[in-house]
């Protein structure tokens, strides 16, 4: 049966906001208009409401409010921890993998290019799994420190990284440890009181709040870091502009109540997920699922990485889904709309690339009836394409 509104399968992409979000969201964009930096009554009314959010986003993840610094999002995240780090204690090497978002390898490679540091790659098996003997080897055999920059969850392909494994790798080097935890923040818990990472990274679209916010988690313990935005004294010195209050405040409640409901949620995501490769695998036998995202009890729950047998149709697929009324991806949704395929997908060392591909990734408001048609339309699109 067919859905009576377009079907939405690209929340790794972003997420729809969450009605609950919008009414905390709304006094500030009316009532509550005040610059926080102002020492007025409507100053301080709003630089309240930041402060309760940076409480509320420390308390969830088990950390001090003076650890958590709000941004534009996880690109502005991410950058600030690696630049900063890099600037700040004069790291002239950093090691990464093929497979990070484009907001951490791009900045890396850029700095490698302009000769700051020395870039290396660690090595990732068939699947997509980082080698932890390998990153071990690399942090052993460069003198100095160095900065190691890895996802938590990857965004196309669902393999999830062992935090505390690459933690104590990391401490065992006196390494600085950065993790992109976009896609897993507001789906898994982190405890960073017992987490050995220096940074993590947020966005609040990611988890049905808005777009445009995003924070940075800094282990205060071991690092210090000087502004990668300079022009202001806000966010206790570390950020200059002015803030995206309504932003902050709805990120907050939405990692509120992704925190709140997230056993719920988790167990009816699952679910999805599950109806979805179980059908595919019982109506296109020869479907595969890339890295670990076909493995539903150890892979990031949100994101199915779907490879589909080889036809003249792969290369008009995504676009053939959204004629139909379903929105899904390629691979990350940054590339959307150009003609560059996944760079995760070509790190595979076996990837086909005669096969189709496309990344559906699920969210709380999804429904079997949106999976079930999802799965009808794909399967009916490839018997078209076998009766030709």
């Amino acid at each position: 049966m067919k859905p009576t509104a377009a079907v939405y399968l690209d929340n790794a992409a972003t997420t729809r906001l969450d009605p609950e979000v919008l009414d905390a969201m709304l006094p500030l964009m009316t009532e509550q208009f005040g610059n926080p930096s102002s020492i007025h009554s409507h100053g301080r009314t709003v630089r309240t409401a930041i402060e309760k959010a940076r409480k509320t986003v420390a308390m969830l993840l088990n950390t001090s409010p003076a650890e958590i610094f709000f941004t534009s999002g996880g690109t502005e995240a991410d950058n600030t921890a690696i630049r900063s780090s890099i600037e700040t204690y004069g790291l002239t090497h950093a090691i990464t993998s093929p497979l990070e978002h484009h907001a951490v390898l791009h900045t890396l490679e850029h700095l490698a290019k302009q000769g700051v540091i020395q870039l290396s790659l660690v090595n990732i098996d068939e699947k997509g799994h980082v080698d932890l003997g390998h990153l071990d080897e690399l942090l052993g055999t460069h003198k100095g420190r160095s900065l190691v920059s890895l996802m938590h969850g990857n965004n196309e392909i669902g393999n999830l990284l062992d935090l505390n494994r690459v933690g104590e790798i990391c401490r065992t080097h006196d390494a600085i440890f950065h993790s992109d935890t976009v896609q897993t923040m507001g789906h898994f818990r982190h405890n960073l009181q017992q987490l050995p990472v220096d940074f993590i990274v947020g966005a609040g679209h990611k988890f049905h709040g808005p777009k445009g916010v995003g924070f940075l988690y800094v282990n205060a313990e071991r690092v210090k870091i000087h502004p990668f935005v300079y022009g202001g004294a806000q966010e206790r010195n570390m950020r200059g502009g002015t803030e995206n209050v309504y932003g902050i405040v709805g990120l907050a409640k939405a990692l509120e109540i992704a925190y709140r409901d997230m056993d719920a949620h988790r167990q009816h995501i699952t679910s999805l997920k599950s109806r979805m490769i179980d059908q595919l695998r019982a109506k296109m036998p020869d479907v595969q699922f890339n890295g670990d995202s076909g493995d539903v009890n150890n892979s990031l729950y949100t994101v199915l990485n779907v490879s589909l047998p080889a036809s003249d149709m792969s290369d008009m697929l995504l676009f053939s889904l959204d004629i139909a009324r379903i929105s899904a991806s390629g691979g990350s949704a940054c590339s959307s709309g150009s003609n560059v395929g996944s760079h995760v997908l070509a790190a595979l060392p076996a990837l086909d690339a005669e096969r189709g591909y496309v990344r559906f990734s699920f969210g709380k408001y999804n429904t079997a009836e949106e999976i079930d048609y999802a799965v009808e339309t794909l399967v009916g699109l490839y018997q078209k394409e076998l009766v030709k």
